[in-house]
């Protein structure tokens, strides 16, 4: 059997799990860098997912605690697709994918991993991303460190905004 070392996800898995929902507290918490927000706008923000499908995985968060996108207003709407838009500007810019999933699960049964707080996903992908890995091994592999793939992000963005 082969091992494959990751030894920085320990301070994840083994780490302290936030209480309440954490599309409403990062923003508070005015750390940025360390909850991996991107961008601020006035409605919703731009926020790298901690645990990617692929590098560069982000998601647009309304500021507001809702569970679907019918209970936000137009504006709301709005800057959600806007930031969407930008996104895979700046992604374009500094990955070049060759494609992109892009959307929404409402709803525990769609698939939601945060059921309470709606968030638009953007997921880069390149041919051959998917491999033998997650077939054979159950394993994803993410082939750059969250913090340099955020650097990379954060400059492009501020060339879209």
């Amino acid at each position: 059997m082969k091992h494959l070392f990751a030894p920085w996800r320990m301070k994840y898995i083994g780490g302290e799990k936030d209480e309440g929902c954490f599309l409403c507290n990062f923003p508070k918490e005015k750390k940025d860098t360390e909850n991996l927000i991107l961008f601020r706008g006035t409605n919703s923000f731009i926020i790298m997912n901690r645990f990617p499908y692929n590098p560069g995985h982000v998601m647009i968060a309304p500021y507001k605690h809702v569970n679907c996108i019918d209970k936000l207003d137009k504006e709301e709407i709005y800057e959600i697709i806007d930031l969407c838009n930008r996104s895979v500007k700046a992604i374009k810019e500094c990955m070049t994918p060759d494609g992109f999933n892009i959307g929404m699960n409402l709803g525990k049964t769609a698939g939601a991993g945060v059921a309470d707080h709606i968030h638009l996903h953007i997921v880069p992908r390149w041919e051959g991303d998917i491999n033998f890995m997650p077939v054979l091994a159950d394993t994803k592999v993410i082939p750059e460190a969250l913090e340099k793939t955020y650097n990379k992000l954060k400059e492009a963005i501020k060339k879209v905004i």
